[in-house]
Order: structure tokens, then sequence, then C-alpha cells
């Protein structure tokens, strides 16, 4: 069936072969995306390539399949796992273990689908849309972080004192009253004439 969109367009859709990755507008518009770090934003686009119209909760986010992709470092991977948790735009349906066994994920803005295997209670506490229910809880990245540099300060004390000379502040004068000691002759030797 053709529509008034398609009326002026020739065989073909104008884009090149192949599957692609279906964003809603609102996963990609909505306050927890935007307060998302880089490296989550790209795993949630290699789990958002994995998914067809039934794995929906058979996603992969492994080490092993990322490095695949090009993927270096477990702690990153880690780290934006964490993110896309607990800003609600995946959720867990399997809990990975060693030796060899992934977790396995769904985004949240498709429905999960019905596969077997799921941990106990992964489906029934799947929330369709979590992303968008999260959006207030979150505070963007960098808000409240504590800079590990030193401060730049008030600035450096000058390499001289300040203008004018440095006196001492003496409450007592600095040679003893009634003239200087070492001329006066001491108590035990004094001379009588």
């Amino acid at each position: 069936m053709a529509n008034g969109r398609n009326k002026s367009r020739k065989k073909g859709s104008g884009r090149d072969p192949g599957g692609f990755v279906a964003l809603p507008w609102s996963v990609l518009d909505c306050p927890a995306f935007l307060g998302l770090s880089h490296p989550a934003r790209s795993l949630l686009l290699e789990l958002a390539r994995q998914f067809v119209f039934d794995n929906n909760g058979r996603l992969l986010a492994s080490a092993a399949y990322l490095a695949t992709r090009g993927w270096k470092s477990a702690d990153v991977i880690t780290r934006a796992k964490r993110d896309l948790i607990e800003a609600g735009f995946i959720h867990e349906t399997v809990k990975g273990h060693r030796p060899n066994k992934a977790s396995w994920y769904a985004v949240t803005w498709q429905t999960l689908d019905k596969i077997a295997g799921f941990d106990p209670g992964a489906a029934d506490t799947f929330v369709r849309g979590a992303y968008q229910k999260n959006a207030t809880l979150r505070p963007s990245p960098g808000v409240g972080k504590t800079s590990i540099a030193p401060s730049p300060g008030v600035g450096s004390a000058p390499p001289t004192p300040s203008p004018g000379a440095i006196r001492g502040v003496f409450t007592v004068p600095p040679t003893p009253s009634r003239g200087n000691h070492l001329e006066m002759p001491s108590a035990g030797r004094q001379l009588h004439h």
C-alpha cells in the first residue's frame, strides 16, 4: 500500500541495505539519556544493535562479546552497565557468573520477550519505560563531584616582604637599663677606693 509520503519515491527505502537500530525519540530526548556518560550511551547502542524482534531479555554486554566490537576496558563496561541500569534503560534478566555464564539484559523501551532461562522474578520486576520514571531521580553527571586537582588558591605570596622595613616589636628594650651589662663590674668583684 502506498501512502502520500511515498508517491515520489522510487523503489527502495532510500537507505543502505541491512537491519537498523530503532531508538524512539522519547529515549533520545529524555533527561535520563541526556545525563548519561558517553560510554553508557555507546553501550546502549551496542545493546540496541543486538535487538531483533523476539530477543529482548537476552542481550549481551559481557566483556568477551564487546571485545569483538572494539571495547577494551572491562571497568568502562561495568560502569556503563551500572549507569544504564540505574537510569532505567536496561534491565538485567539473568545474573551472570564465572566461569562462563554471561548476564542477559533487556532494553526498557521495548516489551520484554518471553524467553526461557530468566532468573526468578526478573520478568516481574521489568518496567517498560523505566527510563522515563527515573529521569527526575538522577542528577546529571558532574553535579556535586569534587575536583581531584588542588584548588588554584587565592594567589601566591610575594617573594619579598611588604613595602617598608620590618620592625621588631619589643616590650623590653634590647639592652639592659643602666647601661650595657658588659661594661659593669660583676657583683662579686666590687672595688673599694
